[in-house]
């Protein structure tokens, strides 16, 4: 690792005025993603800001059928949650498929969005149920806040606070990990909402999206033949050691496919 000054704020506006101060902040709280990136030497940030302590920074919440998970919440919490299970158990069971248990009781809902790994599970959730991305300056909707690979819609002083997600009448989330990392190689995350039918999907492109075909024959019939026949192009999908970028977009159907099967289960 370079050498780097570390800082323990004691609040977000300590948090937000250490990263005015700094040359090249980093924000860390779980970790999970920026402490190994640091060891690779992949990042040299001139100073690590720790927000993993702050005051009233973690805790889940429900108010009618929304559903508030503090930033700093770890995997473990939400997937435990008594009020994630009864509201939206899909989200309970995505966050129980993440990583390994070290990760799932070390990383925390805010470093993984804010991060925005192209294989991530939480960007398809937040997408897939048309979550609210609350900061310290402002609510990012769900369709603005992903914007490429490892891009958010976030400024750079801005910190993720919470995350508002909406209960669904049917939702399920269906990934294909990889079997060292646990990382998606595809997941897809379908939801009938009050607002209509959602599809995301992580871990197949650059970034979380979603597929306007499979949502609008959801529409029309929400069961897993209604998305059968449905193929996403692979043009612009990931291809890798892991899997080609035709395997990924057979993925995509195979797993919508399973989780409308969920969702409807």
């Amino acid at each position: 690792m370079y050498a780097l000054k570390y800082h323990r704020a004691k609040s977000l506006d300590e948090a937000k005025q250490l990263i005015s101060q700094s040359e090249d902040p980093k924000i860390v709280a779980g970790g999970q993603t920026l402490i190994p990136t640091l060891k690779q030497r992949l990042a040299s940030p001139s100073d690590l800001i720790d927000i993993a302590n702050l005051p009233d920074f973690a805790g889940i919440s429900v108010s009618g059928d929304t559903v508030s998970v503090k930033a700093g919440t770890k995997h473990f919490e939400v997937a435990t949650s008594a009020d994630v299970q009864g509201k939206i158990p899909a989200l309970a069971h995505l966050a129980g498929l993440i990583g390994d248990p070290h990760v799932r009781h070390m990383g925390t809902i805010g470093g993984s969005l804010a991060n925005n790994d192209p294989s991530a599970d939480y960007p398809a959730a937040v997408l897939g149920l048309n979550a609210t991305v609350h900061t310290t300056e402002r609510q990012i909707g769900a369709d603005d806040f992903f914007q490429g690979m490892f891009e958010t819609a976030l400024e750079e002083n801005e910190i993720i606070t919470s995350v508002d997600f909406p209960a669904a009448e049917k939702a399920a989330y269906m990934k294909f990990p990889n079997p060292a990392s646990r990382y998606a190689m595809v997941g897809v995350f379908v939801a009938k909402t009050s607002g209509g039918v959602r599809v995301a999907v992580t871990g197949a492109g650059a970034c979380v999206f979603r597929v306007p075909e499979m949502e609008q024959a959801l529409a029309a019939n929400f069961a897993p033949d209604a998305v059968a026949s449905i193929k996403v192009p692979a043009d612009d999908l990931n291809s890798d050691i892991h899997g080609s970028a035709e395997y990924r977009a057979h993925l995509v159907t195979v797993m919508a496919k399973r989780a409308v099967a969920a969702a409807i289960a």
